[in-house]
């Protein structure tokens, strides 16, 4: 798969959940759209894990204890974007 950011994969597996709902597609076509919806998945995933990787290593205190913090207060996750 080529480089793409998170966002991009998201957009595209969002379109093809929508060709795949709308049942128009041969079962050839139905087929490959799944598998490559699938691999996005996989691909999606992997970065959201590495994500949260990343921020747990920013979160270590000095004695390098992960301290667990939401990424945001209950406040900020309220507040429309």
């Amino acid at each position: 798969m080529a480089k793409k950011s998170f966002e991009q994969a998201m957009e595209q597996l969002e379109k093809i959940v929508e060709e795949l709902e709308a049942g128009d597609l041969p079962l050839d076509k139905a087929m490959q759209k799944f598998e490559e919806g699938m691999e996005l998945t996989r691909f999606c995933t992997r970065k959201l894990d590495d994500t949260e990787k990343k921020i747990s290593l920013l979160l270590r205190d000095k004695s390098g204890k992960v301290v667990e913090k939401p990424l945001l207060s209950d406040d900020e996750a309220d507040e429309p974007t």
